[in-house]
């Protein structure tokens, strides 16, 4: 985790309680934030839903697209305890970047992998299928295991049924519900905090058809 000097937590901290908002969906926005202690709640309207869409913890930032795209808000960010979180803008991040280029180099690391994770995100939840969903979060988190000079098609991926439902934007009993139907089909086992996929590429192969269809339409 990356560690602040106490003066740059005195000029650039900001303390929130519990529920608080920090910001708003929609709302315009030129700060963004990382997080020294706590968690963030992010929270997105979906049709006439609001879904919990993250939860943030320590050493991870949000709020970065205002910076990057000078986009308004896709979301809104809920203190979740008490949360301690440095508040950047864009003048005092050049600051940060001409005075402390390590942890500069750091937070734009952290950039690209939050805008990657963003993306995939999207990718998910655009699919209108729960199975599609959750066979897309087995890719996803297939690309983050290490590589394997085996030939074979079988991928372990270290996950639980709650970490698939969180990316797949939903409830656990319903993940649990289709992946017991994956299981009942052998293509996949679950072992505690691991999930055995024994074919990559067929998954692969259903959630592309799934993504073709749904951008014919």
């Amino acid at each position: 985790m990356m560690n602040f000097s106490g003066s740059m937590l005195k000029r650039f901290g900001k303390t929130y309680k519990d529920q608080d908002v920090i910001f708003c969906e929609y709302e315009p926005g030129d700060t963004f934030y990382f997080i020294n202690s706590g968690k963030v709640q992010i929270v997105k309207i979906m049709g006439d839903i609001e879904k919990i869409i993250d939860i943030l913890e320590p050493g991870e930032i949000f709020g970065e697209m205002a910076i990057l795209e000078g986009a308004p808000r896709s979301a809104t960010a809920i203190a979740l305890g008490r949360v301690m979180a440095l508040e950047f803008n864009r003048e005092n991040f050049k600051i940060l970047m001409q005075g402390n280029p390590q942890i500069a180099l750091k937070l734009l690391k952290l950039f690209t992998k939050r805008i990657y994770d963003q993306k995939r995100r999207f990718m998910i939840l655009t699919l209108e299928e729960i199975d599609a969903k959750i066979a897309d979060v087995f890719l996803m988190l297939a690309e983050q295991e290490p590589p394997t000079s085996s030939d074979t098609d079988e991928v372990e991926i270290h996950a639980t049924i709650e970490d698939v439902a969180h990316w797949a934007g939903l409830q656990p009993t319903e993940c649990s519900k289709v992946i017991e139907h994956f299981q009942r089909q052998q293509r996949i086992e679950v072992k505690q905090n691991k999930i055995i996929i024994h074919n990559i590429n067929d998954f692969e192969r259903y959630v592309n058809s799934k993504r073709k269809k749904l951008n014919n339409e």
